[in-house]
């Protein structure tokens, strides 16, 4: 069998499991790897300023694509720094590997510079940490890593590479080699039929689907289903683009923040939910006994432990979403059944033309809501969206709309401030061969702008066109909302001088550019101007909105107490 050093083998393993793209930053521990991707070619690589950026870029290629992201560090605080970025992919089911280099095994129990013991570090936030400890056992390392990352419920692995063993030659030839089968989770039959059962039976049914939807690549199976069935479809947060909002049959989100008036109320006079790929996540559900009330609910997750991890639903489903969907419908069409729900679906379709929140509004510091009315209509259902955690989170999942799968995407659970840049960098890279045109938008706050900020330079020294969208608020405006319980408003003020901090000089401190705007007229000239600046610079470009600074979002303790900040539009 031919020879070739250890990372010639690896990065064959990484072309033949589709990646194209890394995201990393060299270091003296793992310039193996970095020789081998130089002399092997066919993997572009973006030299990110800071590690968790690379995580990021690798979550956001990945949530666009459906493959494996890849991140890539050094040794010591390169692989602490992509513990929040691990974090992220395991908390919302996002399949990356990252690769670090590690100090030579002899230095391990010595106290050699930057050796940290990662593995033990990044094993909560993983399915698997593992160190290579024989150089021949490398490729089936990563074949093993690639197969776990996507098999069953996804996540983050993370692989350490002792330099020692990255500069040995082994044995291998890329014509033998192939990818490991990954097993897919079969519903069981009977429980589907009772899946159907229930469903037929009830009055007022919703389909609820939730990201494992998106990640099975099931939008199209459950709008077959939705349409067959003539049953209303909700999302959650993580859920949001697998079901066209335009569609007579969509209800809306229901939560105790990312929701609509219209979802709320439906689920709460729904009898019966059938979740498809969701997890019942606290802001979702608020409190579980009004959430539960006397609905029954169908519960269908491939990972069998979230089966009445929050509550015991009436009938549990352990399958992969998409099998199961196909198999609903099958079993429906076999028995030529339809719900009998039209009076249902009339009623759901009051609500939301009755239970809705105004957009329409002129007034100086601009109201937020102004903003999504803007991108809703500037933006189209192909742009791809980005967006982190803070009080424009909350609006965008009230108000922005969502039409395709991996078109919106959401760091929904772990919340790092400044997912949005690396991870929109991320994005465009995984359309390069698949739509080089598409446009990709990234909506921040004016504070978790600034965490990784840093990698707007590698978005200008690549050519990573993509607009940015502040909501500027000169405040911590989730946390300072937060704080009204608690009667206080401390240490949530981040305005100084006269507008704080000058986002626009930044943007072109690093090569890029960007626009602020005041007047709510102004929003969709700038958001053009954006659009077309990228496209001409092929480089990041911002539209700063300064809206209200203490302006708050509808929110709650429980689904049917929802408190609302301003009135109802006029009829």
């Amino acid at each position: 069998m031919a020879k070739m050093p250890a990372m010639n083998a690896v990065v064959e393993v990484l072309k033949d499991e589709g990646v194209d793209t890394a995201f990393g930053c060299p270091g003296a521990a793992i310039l193996p790897l970095y020789k081998a991707m130089e002399d092997v070619g066919g993997i572009e690589h973006l030299t990110v300023r800071h590690e968790e950026g690379a995580t990021h870029m690798a979550d956001g290629w990945s949530r666009t694509t459906g493959k494996v992201g890849v991140a890539i560090g050094t040794s010591g605080p390169a692989g602490t720094n992509m513990i929040t970025g691990l974090y992220t992919a395991i908390a919302d089911s996002v399949p990356i590997v990252c690769i670090t280099g590690q100090q030579r095994t002899d230095l391990l129990d010595k106290e050699g510079f930057q050796a940290v013991d990662i593995v033990e570090i990044a094993k909560p936030v993983t399915k698997w940490a593992v160190q290579i400890k024989e150089a021949a056992t490398a490729p089936w390392i990563f074949r093993e890593a690639f197969r776990i990352a996507q098999e069953g419920r996804p996540g983050p692995v993370l692989i350490d590479i002792p330099l020692d063993v990255a500069q040995q030659v082994i044995e291998y030839d890329p014509e033998l080699d192939a990818a490991l089968k990954i097993n897919t989770v079969e519903p069981h039959l009977p429980r589907v039929e009772k899946a159907l059962d229930l469903l037929l039976e009830a009055e007022r049914p919703l389909i609820l689907a939730g990201g494992g939807v998106i990640l099975a690549e099931a939008s199209d199976e459950l709008r077959e289903l939705a349409d067959y069935l003539q049953v209303p479809v909700q999302v959650t947060l993580m859920g949001k683009g697998s079901f066209d909002e335009d569609s007579p049959l969509y209800s809306g989100m229901t939560g105790v923040q990312t929701s609509q008036r219209y979802g709320n109320a439906s689920f709460l006079e729904s009898d019966l939910v059938l979740a498809v790929g969701a997890r019942f996540a606290d802001r979702h559900t608020g409190q579980i006994d009004v959430y539960r009330g006397e609905r029954k609910f169908i519960h269908v997750d491939i990972e069998a432990t979230q089966i009445g991890r929050v509550f015991e639903p009436d009938l549990g489903v352990v399958s992969d979403a998409k099998l199961f969907l196909q198999e609903l419908l099958n079993a429906a069409k076999r028995r030529n059944a339809k719900a009998q729900v039209e009076s249902w679906i009339s009623r759901v379709g009051e609500l939301k033309t009755t239970l809705t929140r105004r957009e329409d509004f002129d007034s100086v510091p601009v109201k937020a809501p102004r903003v999504y009315k803007e991108i809703n209509e500037v933006f189209d259902e192909d742009t791809y969206f980005v967006t982190a955690i803070g009080l424009y989170q909350i609006w965008g999942g009230q108000h922005q709309k969502a039409y395709k799968p991996r078109h919106y995407q959401i760091c929904g659970q772990a919340g790092p401030l400044g997912w949005e840049i690396p991870a929109a960098i991320g994005v465009k890279k995984a359309l390069k061969n698949t739509d080089p045109d598409a446009e990709v938008v990234g909506i921040v706050g004016d504070y978790g702008f600034q965490y990784m900020v840093e990698e707007l330079a590698v978005a200008a020294q690549y050519d990573v066109p993509y607009v940015i969208i502040m909501l500027n608020n000169e405040y911590l405006g989730l946390i300072r909302q937060a704080s009204i319980p608690f009667d206080m408003n401390y240490q949530v003020d981040i305005h100084y001088d006269e507008y704080g901090t000058d986002n626009v000089k930044l943007m072109e401190a690093y090569g890029c550019s960007g626009r602020r705007v005041w007047e709510p007229s102004e929003i969709r000239d700038s958001l053009e101007w954006a659009r077309k600046e990228a496209k001409a610079t092929s480089r990041p470009v911002l539209v700063e909105i300064m809206i209200e600074r203490e302006a708050n979002t509808p929110h709650g303790p429980a689904i049917d107490a929802v408190k609302e900040f301003e009135p109802l539009p006029e009829a």
